[in-house]
């Protein structure tokens, strides 16, 4: 009788065991570290080539990643609205419409003395209530002021949104005309910070009288990136800016560091004539008036009296 071979007692080593099979995922990471994910004719042991391919793939994996942190997160940071700040009841708060059926809020402080309208778009972490002194002060300047705020500020219902701001604005432009019978030219539009945005945006596609910036972007996402590096854009400035027909007044800060300073010179620089600015040395983002001191109120003064001899 022919003996059975006696069984290989030895323990299974690795070499032993069968490849484990891999999930989809596991299937694409395997992939690409090997550099399959790339055509055959561009796969390569060159050492220089597979340093150019993991460049290319590292710059690929951030620049998708920036785009889903814009798609997910850019609007909280364009739009940060603060509580409400006052209520329908506060006294001068009436509402406006929008297109959708929705209203916003808005204020407004009359000079009988005034030949010009400022129509006031205010910046995103503030809303009409923020401060009240404001109002009155640029009325002493020489003003009508309507103050407003973007849907989802105050007590605006809605969602802010770069489109719900431009329906607004326009809004109350419309309601400047209509109800309170000021023409075109008596409109001066006044955008602090991401207000410059709405600002540009109407007197780009409507008749004003004047348009005074503060603090202003060429456009939202270039205030981080500086150059345009997404397919698209918020409030894009510099885009529309040269199609303002109409006497423009910018005002910022050399110090700004929320929106640095050469947003205020590429914006002038592309504007159209007539134009003035004020570069206030030393000044940040929130306290250009105070820095400026009077020059300030004398800049918008002195606007404000080149309108009239327009």
């Amino acid at each position: 009788m022919t003996p059975r071979p006696t069984p290989d007692k030895r323990e299974a080593t690795p070499e032993d065991l069968p490849p484990p099979r891999l999930s989809g995922l596991g299937k694409s990471l395997r992939r690409v570290l090997l550099w399959e994910i790339f055509p055959v004719p561009f796969r390569t042991n060159n050492l220089v080539s597979l340093t150019l391919q993991t460049l290319f793939l590292f710059v690929l994996i951030l620049y998708i990643g920036g785009m889903l942190f814009a798609l997910f997160f850019a609007h909280g940071m364009i739009f940060p609205a603060p509580p409400p700040n006052y209520t329908d009841n506060d006294k001068g708060i009436f509402k406006l419409p929008l297109p959708d059926g929705g209203t916003f809020s808005a204020l407004y402080v009359e000079n009988p003395q005034a030949t010009h309208t400022l129509l006031y778009s205010h910046g995103n972490g503030e809303d009409i209530a923020s401060d009240p002194e404001l109002w009155p002060w640029l009325a002493s300047l020489g003003f009508n002021v309507l103050a407003y705020d973007y849907p989802g500020y105050g007590t605006s219902g809605g969602r802010a949104s770069e489109q719900a701001c431009y329906d607004a604005i326009e809004s109350a432009y419309n309601w400047l005309i209509e109800e309170k019978g000021c023409t075109p030219e008596q409109i001066v539009l006044f955008g602090r910070s991401v207000g410059g945005g709405p600002t540009i945006d109407l007197a780009a596609r409507k008749p004003v009288g004047g348009v005074i910036t503060d603090g202003t972007f060429t456009s939202t996402f270039r205030v981080m990136t500086r150059v345009r590096v997404l397919p698209w854009d918020c409030f894009d400035s510099i885009a529309k800016i040269d199609k303002i027909n109409c006497p423009l007044l910018m005002l910022h800060g050399t110090a700004d560091r929320t929106v640095p300073f050469w947003h205020g010179e590429a914006l002038y620089a592309k504007a159209a004539e007539p134009k003035t600015h004020l570069w206030v040395e030393g000044a940040g983002h929130n306290n250009l008036i105070e820095t400026a001191g009077s020059a300030y109120a004398r800049a918008i003064i002195n606007f404000r009296e080149s309108l009239s001899h327009e």
